[in-house]
């Protein structure tokens, strides 16, 4: 039986990057002395982020923002407000920024950020502090032509724009495309909240087409019924995909008839979660993970599929819609088995793609409609599916080597044009 390369843990996440990248490495004769450039941190930055809490007294959070790799252009990532962070996840993170903007043909290098905090625990006072202290002792390394943040965990528009304004302020004049997922009313783009789901969606159409799955009914389930997993799971329904199966953090509800996802999220938003639905029966996410389908989409957590349950999972395509939600020795098993896996550079970059165009609208204060938008969007990320899927068949590789293969041989090439300086 196959073996993950790495005990469980958020290690995990760069180690299989590195591993993967080691894979395509080798299939590219990279040479050593590159890639001993390509898998370092250009930089990393570790803050202290000190507040005033509501009842006087001062905490001290900590913050970082690291910069895998610039070398096609300005950073470009997320940050996240979790009290798991460490700075190890934010640079596996920063490195997979890196593959999935080279695998999507966009003009940036990788980047992430995050505080250690849990912002459950804090007054939205509290947290739009926090939000400004924290810019502002990163704010030496990022900007519109440096490094442009975005939201991820437990970041929303709100706290963008709070990041613009500190931002701004401390320019003296308004900056909105120094961050992406703003609100649209100061320079948000049409299309950014659905991007993600919507990108996934695209690019199962075209491994349908090449596995003989007619997406008309189809069977899928989806684990995590966040914006990402909601956006991907009516768009499958809204392609005659009946999806059987979704979860949220605290389980899932089944329906071998079909679920409506607009039905399924109403419930959620009256009552918290998608368990107890009542046209369909409870299960667990690991459940969700072997349930019967065709097309399994995990946009939760990273390791979710493991060495222990990939031998029951049932789906022949997987898309991954989270980060890292397959552990290596995972993939190996699925890989044996026949199941293809859209890995999560190339399947989940369609937020990535649209703060691209985000970015661009806010540097030309000219904004799109977002049939634009969404047409853009398509247009990349099945532009992008196709290349990775031809080194696939041309070199016998997986999806996600290949899409490994594509990003390496980009921003190696940018290396090696631009030079090691001095």
């Amino acid at each position: 039986m196959a073996e993950d390369i790495c005990d469980s843990g958020k290690s995990d996440v760069l180690q299989a990057a590195t591993h993967y990248m080691d894979l395509a490495a080798q299939k590219l004769q990279l040479e050593k002395d590159l890639l001993k450039v390509l898998k370092e941190p250009k930089r990393t930055l570790t803050v202290a982020v000190p507040i005033r809490m509501d009842d006087g007294h001062v905490e001290v959070f900590r913050g970082f923002r690291v910069q895998h790799n610039l070398a096609l252009g300005p950073g470009k990532g997320g940050i996240r407000f979790h009290p798991d962070v460490n700075l190890e996840e934010i640079v596996a993170l920063a490195m997979l920024m890196t593959w999935k903007c080279a695998v999507v043909d966009i003009p940036f290098g990788g980047a992430k950020g995050g505080v250690v905090c849990n912002p459950k625990d804090l007054s939205a006072a509290e947290l739009e502090r926090l939000t400004r202290r924290y810019v502002s002792e990163i704010s030496i390394i990022i900007g519109p032509e440096k490094d442009i943040p975005a939201p991820d965990v437990n970041t929303n528009p709100q706290i963008m724009a709070w990041i613009m304004d500190t931002f701004s302020m401390q320019s003296g004049f308004s900056v909105p495309s120094m961050v992406t997922g703003k609100p649209l009313e100061i320079g948000g783009s049409l299309g950014r909240n659905e991007a993600t789901g919507r990108g996934v969606v695209y690019t199962v159409e075209e491994a349908c087409s090449r596995l003989n799955i007619n997406i008309a009914g189809a069977t899928a389930a989806v684990q995590g019924f966040g914006n990402v997993g909601y956006t991907a799971a009516q768009n499958l329904h809204d392609l005659g995909c009946r999806v059987v199966a979704v979860s949220d953090s605290r389980g899932g509800v089944y329906c071998e008839q079909g679920l409506d996802p607009r039905e399924v999220l109403a419930f959620k938003q009256k009552t918290g979660s998608v368990w107890d639905f009542p046209d369909g029966r409870n299960i667990s996410n690991q459940d969700l993970l072997v349930t019967a389908c065709d097309i399994l989409v995990p946009a939760a957590l990273e390791n979710q599929i493991t060495v222990k349950n990939a031998p029951a999972v049932k789906a022949r395509l997987i898309a991954e819609a989270a980060n890292g939600p397959i552990s290596a020795g995972a993939d190996r098993i699925l890989e044996d088995r026949g199941i293809t896996v859209i890995p999560d550079i190339l399947a989940n970059a369609g937020g990535v793609v649209v703060s691209y165009f985000e970015w661009v609208q806010g540097l030309q204060h000219f904004f799109w409609s977002a049939d634009e938008v969404n047409r853009q969007l398509r247009r990349r990320m099945i532009d992008s599916f196709r290349k990775v899927y031809g080194l696939r068949e041309q070199h016998g590789v997986s999806l996600r080597v290949a899409a490994y293969m594509l990003a390496l041989d980009k921003v190696a090439t940018a290396h090696k044009l631009r030079g090691l300086y001095p």
